[in-house]
């Protein structure tokens, strides 16, 4: 009451001091409540507020029998890029019913085009007209520090915008259950991002898309636990290649090299597996086979970047595409030699 108080005795001290200047003869307009009406409702492109309004429109609600995520339009003809997890959901890249629901409001039914599960991306289809696909950025261009927005359908809530930075580059993530796991080359964000925002864009200050949402941090206590400030996206520049081999084939390819690794090796570096009844640690006639690479070789770095693990090795391979040459550093009992392999390519 205090305060009330105050408050309410400096505004009437202001209100009559106008008053009194007023009535000594001055016949000026005076303003009680000082405010400026000339620019209430204008935001500049960049601010958070102006990018949303921009990236809105083409984000999208996307619906399954378990679940609900987010995706974005990429194309004026209907083409809608999203996670595999999210249309896994409800067994929809099975034929299971998949429902997108666009930012006016509009309900369709949509068809899975194809889907990755290692890479976590799948595209979808509804037939629309008045769509309004988004701008794709540059992740290779993205620094630590950059101001990125996170929009998506939170628990449900849809068109959430939340906002941050870049808080780490190529961050190894792998997520999804053991039998479809997917190896991501991640974007860190601490932009809050909670389950329902798979799927969604992750924008830069210009509003281009640079990445798609995927992933979060827990503290072990539930899959349901909230945004703890570690957020993951998918690069735009590995959706971008993923959605094309999708729409023009409908299916995704990632690189290999054919060798088997030691899960149990605690590093640093990648052990190859020794042979066994079941599996051999190189497949024969495989890219690492034709290179030159042997079971119980430990690669230590692609192209001069250390490996820390087994897991980390898979998730910087996928960051390149079928045909491309690395060269892998490798520890063989001591011996530290450099392998050039050229990837070979699977389908998943």
């Amino acid at each position: 009451m205090v305060a009330i108080a105050l408050v309410a005795g400096a505004a009437g001290g202001i209100v009559g001091i106008q008053l009194t200047e007023s009535e000594s003869g001055s016949n000026e307009t005076v303003t009680v409540i000082g405010s400026d009406p000339a620019n209430v409702g204008e935001r500049p492109d960049t601010s958070t507020a102006g990018v949303a309004s921009m990236v809105l429109p083409s984000v999208v609600s996307i619906a399954a029998a378990d679940g609900n995520g987010s995706g974005f339009i990429i194309s004026d003809d209907g083409y809608i890029l999203t996670n595999h997890h999210v249309v896994a959901a409800g067994a929809g890249i099975d034929g299971g019913a998949i429902g997108v629901e666009l930012f006016d409001g509009r309900e369709f039914d949509a068809d899975v085009v194809g889907s990755s599960p290692s890479y976590d991306l799948a595209v979808v289809r509804i037939d629309a007209d008045e769509l309004q696909p988004v701008v794709l950025g540059e992740s290779a261009s993205v620094a630590v520090g950059d101001p990125v927005i996170a929009i998506g359908s939170p628990l449900g809530l849809d068109s959430t915008v939340t906002s941050g930075i870049v808080s780490a580059l190529d961050r190894p993530v792998t997520a999804g259950e053991r039998s479809e796991q997917s190896y991501i080359n991640a974007l860190q964000t601490d932009a809050a991002i909670n389950p329902g925002n798979s799927g969604g864009p992750l924008v830069d200050s210009g509003g281009r898309v640079v990445g798609v949402n995927s992933a979060i941090a827990t503290l072990g206590f539930g899959g349901d636990i909230g945004s703890i400030g570690l957020g993951f996206a998918i690069p735009i520049d590995q959706a971008r290649r993923t959605a094309e081999q999708i729409i023009s084939s409908g299916e995704a390819v990632y690189p290999i090299i054919g060798a088997l690794l030691e899960n149990g090796h605690q590093g640093p570096g990648a052990r190859v597996a020794s042979d066994d009844d079941e599996q051999p640690g190189i497949t024969p006639g495989g890219p690492a086979d034709e290179a030159g690479v042997r079971s119980g070789d430990v690669i230590t770095e692609i192209n001069g970047d250390r490996v820390r693990g087994p897991g980390e090795l898979i998730v910087m391979l996928r960051s390149y595409e079928p045909g491309d040459e690395i060269t892998l550093t490798v520890d063989r009992d001591g011996d530290v030699m450099e392998i050039a392999v050229t990837l070979g390519a699977n389908v998943g």
